[in-house]
């Protein structure tokens, strides 16, 4: 059979065996007929709080958090629906904040993409540094003793509002609310106690679990003790065109769009495969090694123990060159290894997160990846093994497990979460 795997902005077509295979997609919704008409309404019709036109005042002070670049948001038309309602703001009295966490600063031309050169144009918009202390503010502790500093900006607006797109996300549950928050405005110092190791190795800290998960019960709190006035989320589907729009307060729009997220991409199978086949959602989530691990987390779900996962991304931004995620690789000759450096009492370093739960999928399963940035020996640095052809990866991996291998495909990688019935 042929398959279409999301990869880049063009995608891949690969030619797989036709017998015990089993293609895995999320819940295809329609995208909304007038998304702009939709954002309005639900601005207007908040869930628990006013709409958002009668909560601001004229001269009052407003910080926007929206994602980076790596994320499929749609910024310009949820900005636009922003300002619509908010007429008696003035331009200058706004900010927009770029909630990157921990990632690089997004540059001027993907400013301009994101967002639009007239927002641009008429806007402040700023990309938070984690790294600079001077744009942060310390916002207290936490009940469980995280230190939190968030961005200065943040904190000084008199009215603070998040905007995101939620998916389940591989430790923090699902993407969006909260997150929009802590880690997309803190501080490197709160952002490394929020990923530890032993958060990120707690069994609750995965896929579409808020409640009882470390990482989003603290990120939860933070929103909550520092205060965020009004909240608009989205889902989206394959095609990235929204299909859902949530708005008022903060914890009772997302738990919604997380339950719509949920029944959309969460997919129960019966057993394990010998073998899957997965992508990291094309781009812009596949533009770096270190968000494909987001791919390979989703086929770890559903990969027997010593079977093969084989990823294709396109990482057109490499490892990527920025952050520690090569560095702390480079650290260690093997998987194991750097799982044991990682966990180590006092072991504190940017991205080892993302480390960890790599050397995790890969101590379960051997991982193949097709990269178009990344030459082999880069890849094979990184504890993979490079590939050129998917179809032939496949085919190898199912005759190395046997006669009556298994095959399972997921073909916009981690858009669908699959899991294996208890």
């Amino acid at each position: 059979m042929r398959v279409h795997l999301d990869y880049g902005t063009g995608g891949l077509e690969v030619q797989l065996p036709d017998e015990r295979v089993t293609i895995i997609e999320p819940v295809f919704r329609p995208p909304i007929a007038d998304p702009h008409a939709a954002l309005i309404q639900a601005l207007r019709a908040p869930v628990e709080r006013p709409p958002l036109a009668e909560l601001i005042r004229p001269g009052q002070t407003v910080a926007i958090s929206i994602c980076d670049i790596t994320r499929a948001q749609p910024r310009h038309a949820m900005l636009c629906a922003l300002f619509e309602e908010m007429p008696q703001v003035r331009a200058e009295d706004v900010t927009i904040l770029i909630a990157t966490g921990t990632h690089r600063v997004n540059t001027a031309a993907e400013l301009e993409a994101m967002v639009g050169a007239d927002i641009l144009r008429r806007y402040r918009v700023i990309n938070h540094d984690s790294r600079d202390s001077s744009c942060l503010a310390h916002a207290g502790t936490t009940t469980t003793g995280v230190s939190v500093y968030l961005n200065r900006e943040w904190l000084t607006a008199d009215v603070r509002i998040t905007t995101g797109f939620v998916e389940p996300h591989f430790f923090a549950g699902f993407s969006g609310g909260p997150k929009m928050v802590a880690p997309g405005l803190a501080g490197l110092e709160t952002v490394l106690v929020l990923h530890d190791a032993r958060r990120i190795a707690h069994p609750n800290a995965t896929w579409g679990i808020t409640e009882g998960n470390p990482i989003h019960d603290d990120v939860r709190e933070i929103a909550r003790m520092t205060g965020v006035n009004f909240a608009v989320d989205v889902t989206l589907n394959r095609d990235q065109a929204i299909t859902a729009v949530f708005a008022g307060d903060l914890s009772a729009e997302h738990r919604l769009a997380c339950e719509r997220a949920r029944r959309d991409a969460m997919r129960a199978v019966d057993a394990a495969f010998d073998v899957v086949l997965t992508t990291n959602s094309g781009y812009p989530l596949d533009q770096n090694l270190y968000q494909a691990v987001k791919g390979m987390s989703a086929a770890a779900k559903v990969v027997r123990a010593g079977g093969t996962i084989v990823c294709a991304a396109e990482c057109r931004d490499g490892l990527p060159a920025h952050g520690s995620y090569g560095h702390v690789l480079a650290s260690q000759p093997t998987p194991a290894a750097l799982l044991d450096m990682i966990t180590a009492p006092g072991y504190s370093v940017p991205d080892q997160w993302q480390v960890q739960i790599q050397a995790q999928i890969q101590l379960k399963a051997h991982v193949k990846i097709k990269t178009g940035g990344l030459d082999c020996a880069a890849v094979r640095a990184a504890h993979f093994e490079p590939i050129e052809d998917v179809a032939a990866a496949v085919s190898e991996a199912m005759r190395a497990a046997g006669s009556h291998a298994t095959l399972c495909v997921l073909p916009h990688g981690p858009q669908t979460i699959p899991y294996v019935r208890a």
